[in-house]
């Protein structure tokens, strides 16, 4: 008897042990734009996915096949324990590039590796983006630093003799779509590949005239869409972290065959925009309601975000210092409570996630938004606001509203730089909603404890005590009206 009521306590608290559909959606078809709601993506049986996962792009030292294999069985694994879903592969780093050595021949036995990946992703419940191309120059020069890989595609320089002459030439888009032509054999038809990416950051590749990598996005959106008609297609560009980056996202989302508003926003003390020093919460909110500001009608998603030396000159020194992993926490929760499709998608999974041993960040969101589908709520993200010390970032919806609120008097520079310890917020009572509330739970994702309010009254809630975050949960006594 006690095995089983052990087992019920587990499948209500970490639902997705018992079938949630996020993490065991692999029956449910492929994932699209929700056709009830345009802001977040679902599956085809409409019910609504929320991606919960980061980057793991590539291995960061050279394996082989079964060495890759390995790589991902242990990532995924974590992942999936912790109620993650989603990732993002580089098909072009070279653990998966399947045109390594001539342009136009394709090695089917590199591509097993791919399809090794395939089948460990649906082992484990995760949906893939793929990434279809990441080079920049035609020669042969190495990586950055030690575990990243090189941008460089010096096969293609015997077919193309420059970069513009990539984008432009029919030889260089025959390059491209030749290649994304082979995938599709193989991966169009599959509905764990939740889409795919054209480029990563495509306005990093130095051509004099930046228009022709727009026009050659334009171009290749509904071409390569063709070719995977069943998957979510986009763009992405490289980290918004300077006052130019602005309208070339405003016009790279507004494109109508771009499927998701993606951004990319790192804290990076050598960037131009201020917001990129300011905590992780506020640096990744703002993203996406930057966004917001420009496609209202998409799904955005933070889909790289992190820490980094000044001007991207290699993964943070503050990554050594955050072993409870408060930058984690912030981009996860800041980005889905400010009306994004998905929690904040981190960059760094090996110099950060799996060094600290930080994976539980990503259960403890799963677990704070439990049985809250935001397409049946019509959820409304309003503006974060301040009381006393604490900022409030708040999704309304018809019958159930969430609420995150970060206690603002700690972050990055008081813990990480400063060396200061969080102090405990006091019980309080706060005006959250006007409406009167029917029920009020918190969720303390730091100490993995849900209590539930003993009274409340009138639309005043008295929070218990937490450190650095909570969660509120209130379920309305009548449907509130969409907004």
């Amino acid at each position: 008897m006690h095995l089983l009521h052990l087992l019920i306590a587990l499948l209500s608290f970490y639902p997705w042990l018992a079938g949630d559909k996020n993490q065991q959606g692999q029956n449910a078809g492929f994932v699209k734009v929700s056709s009830q709601d345009s802001r977040y993506l679902a599956f085809e049986n409409d019910s609504v996915f929320i991606p919960v996962g980061p980057n793991i792009c590539f291995p960061r030292s050279e394996l082989n096949t079964q060495g890759i294999r390995d790589y991902y069985e242990r990532y995924f694994q974590k992942l999936s324990q912790n109620g993650g879903n989603y990732t993002r592969i580089w098909l072009s780093a070279p653990h998966f590039e399947v045109e390594p050595d001539r342009p136009g021949v394709y090695d089917t036995g590199l591509a097993e590796r791919t399809d090794a990946l395939v089948a460990l992703a649906a082992k484990y419940g995760i949906r893939i983006k793929f990434c279809l191309e990441h080079f920049r120059k035609l020669t042969n020069a190495p990586a950055r630093f030690a575990g990243s890989v090189a941008f460089d595609r010096p096969p293609y320089a015997s077919q193309v003799p420059t970069m513009e002459s990539f984008f432009e030439s029919k030889k260089g888009k025959d390059l491209y779509l030749n290649r994304v032509e082979f995938l599709a054999h193989r991966y169009a038809e599959n509905p764990v590949v939740m889409g795919w990416e054209l480029w990563n950051e495509i306005n990093a590749v130095p051509l004099q005239d930046p228009q022709r990598l727009l026009n050659w996005t334009k171009e290749m959106l509904p071409r390569v869409k063709a070719k995977f008609p069943r998957q979510l297609l986009m763009q992405s560009m490289g980290s918004m972290d300077n006052p130019s980056s602005l309208e070339l996202y405003r016009t790279y989302v507004q494109l109508p065959d771009n499927d998701i508003a993606q951004v990319h926003r790192y804290l990076d003390e050598g960037a131009a925009l201020p917001i990129c020093q300011a905590p992780m919460d506020e640096l990744a909110s703002d993203a996406v309601r930057t966004l917001r500001s420009f496609s209202p009608d998409k799904p955005v998603i933070l889909s790289e975000v992190g820490a980094v030396e000044p001007h991207h000159a290699g993964p943070s020194r503050l990554y050594a210092k955050d072993t409870a992993g408060i930058l984690l926490h912030d981009l996860l929760f800041a980005p889905f409570f400010s009306g994004a499709a998905a929690p904040g998608q981190s960059w760094h999974w090996e110099y950060y996630i799996e060094k600290n041993n930080l994976w539980w960040h990503f259960g403890r969101f799963r677990q704070a938004i439990t049985a809250y589908d935001p397409v049946a709520q019509k959820a409304q993200a309003t503006e974060a606001r301040r009381v006393n010390s604490l900022k409030i970032y708040a999704l309304e919806g018809k019958t159930t509203s969430l609420y995150w609120i970060r206690d603002a008097t700690c972050n990055w520079k008081t813990e990480l730089l400063e060396g200061q310890m969080p102090q405990p917020v006091p019980s309080q009572v706060l005006n959250l909603h006007p409406k009167k509330a029917k029920r009020i739970s918190f969720y303390d994702p730091w100490k993995n404890t849900w209590t539930v309010a003993r009274k409340s009254s009138g639309s005043r809630v008295e929070i218990p005590a937490f450190t650095r975050s909570l969660v509120v949960r209130i379920d309305h006594s009548h449907s509130l009206k969409a907004n």
